[in-house]
């Protein structure tokens, strides 16, 4: 069965009746709700391979900081680019794409991450995208969750991953925004909300409990490439970044460290109780507890395993959009 439309032929008629035909029956409108997960983003490449080749194409897109990038991204038809550049991407290759800084509203200004998604997007508007797209943001000033729905979409992704502490808040129609995560991790919500009748979600924090020291990898992580390939003058500062942020001294947890363990709690905690108040029709759970918050650099495993959590889920939607046709 095709995803996209479903065709059922009309009763056969009495003689003197019109010939027979077909009825087209168009499936219900259906939301992809694509959550948070930093690098564990990359799965969602996989899922929407997958429900590609079952000719699926969803009425409205609503993405949370990776899911917003994502999410864009298929939109705007540069899917495929992202995939060869995430598979491409080592761990040098991402601590240079992270412009570092010890002073402003994050670690990391994102100024270089934003230039390469404005190269990529061009002047892409969200209004021109084929079908509705949101990005989920938090206000800073307010705690109010902020859906992004017009303007440029580099923009409205940049705003929707700026992690608190690590990337700079961006600023648009003079409020600054911070990650959706911290408000809406996996946003059902917003997809109800645009008319969709049937949501399906990918939650990438459906399998990360008990997962306490993920933080200290990401210290690690960190810990590695900070100073590698660097020029000379950036060396001391990086160097003392090292010593403050991502080694770990005895048994106290770094400050990286404490940093992301608080994310993957929240983003678990706060993905719960979202979705038993407005839970999806269909979600699609990758099993990725094995991968960090920050590797980037395993874009195939997770890219395999966002195919292969779509396939167990595709005879439950298929079961759903026969019921709601």
């Amino acid at each position: 069965m095709e995803l996209r439309k479903i065709y059922r032929p009309k009763p056969e008629r009495g003689q003197g009746d019109s010939p027979p035909d077909q009825d087209v029956v168009m499936r219900p409108k259906v939301g992809l709700a694509l959550g948070s997960g930093v690098a564990r983003g990359w799965a969602h490449i996989g899922v929407l391979k997958r429900l590609e080749r079952e000719a699926f194409q969803p009425d409205y897109v609503c993405g949370t900081s990776i899911g917003a990038l994502i999410g864009g991204m298929y939109l705007a038809g540069k899917l495929d680019a992202l995939e060869e550049w995430a598979r491409d991407l080592g761990k040098s290759g991402l601590f240079r794409l992270l412009d570092i800084r010890l002073s402003g509203g994050g670690l990391i200004s994102g100024n270089k991450l934003f230039t390469l998604l404005e190269d990529t997007l061009g002047n892409t508007r969200i209004e021109d995208l084929p079908v509705p797209f949101a990005a989920v943001t938090t206000e800073l000033g307010t705690g109010h969750e902020i859906w992004i729905r017009e303007g440029n979409l580099a923009e409205a992704i940049t705003a929707s991953y700026a992690l608190p502490g690590l990337f700079s808040p961006q600023k648009i129609h003079d409020r600054w925004l911070i990650d959706g995560a911290l408000t809406n991790p996996v946003p059902v919500s917003v997809c109800r909300a645009l008319g969709a009748r049937l949501v399906i979600a990918v939650n990438l924090n459906a399998d990360v409990f008990g997962m306490t020291n993920i933080g200290e990898a990401e210290s690690a992580f960190m810990a590695e490439e900070a100073g590698n390939g660097t020029a000379p003058y950036t060396r001391a500062p990086l160097n003392l970044m090292k010593r403050r942020f991502f080694d770990k001294s005895g048994t106290e947890p770094s400050i990286f460290g404490v940093m992301m363990s608080s994310l993957n709690i929240v983003q678990d905690r706060l993905s719960r109780s979202r979705l038993a108040g407005d839970p999806p029709d269909i979600t699609i759970a990758p099993r990725l507890a094995r991968f960090g918050l920050l590797e980037f650099n395993r874009a195939a495993e997770m890219i395999a395993e966002g195919e292969d959590a779509a396939d167990r889920s595709m005879d439950f939607l298929k079961q759903a959009m026969d019921v709601l046709a």
